[in-house]
């Protein structure tokens, strides 16, 4: 699998969703890379009940993760985390082509 959720985040992805009234059922997880953030390059993630035709999908047991293919490029082998200890940020990216990564962690250059 290209792109992996960690369980902790799946579960936490899990209960957004279902504070929305809505399921992993009916709507994926979409991630993907926009322009911008201190580093140059920001994740994004959004829930959606469409898979358009230049999407991959990623089964991740509980949730399928959509991306687009422009986006795989830069997540290619990257996994979501959820860290909520003392000093935790909630969700975080490991990207392993990232060589850059902004305080937040929410930006990244490659």
């Amino acid at each position: 699998i290209m792109i992996t959720v960690s369980e902790k985040a799946m579960d936490h992805v899990i209960e957004l969703m279902m504070n929305e009234g809505i399921t992993p059922d009916t709507h994926n997880l979409r991630v993907s890379v926009t322009g911008g953030g201190c580093s140059g390059l920001s994740y994004k993630m959004d829930f959606d009940d469409k898979i358009n035709e230049h999407d991959e999908v990623f089964d991740n047991g509980a949730i399928n993760i959509v991306c687009d293919k422009k986006s795989i490029l830069y997540l290619w082998g990257t996994e979501l985390t959820y860290s909520d200890g003392l000093n935790g940020k909630g969700f975080e990216w490991v990207n392993p082509n990232a060589s850059r990564t902004c305080g937040c962690g929410s930006s990244f250059s490659l």
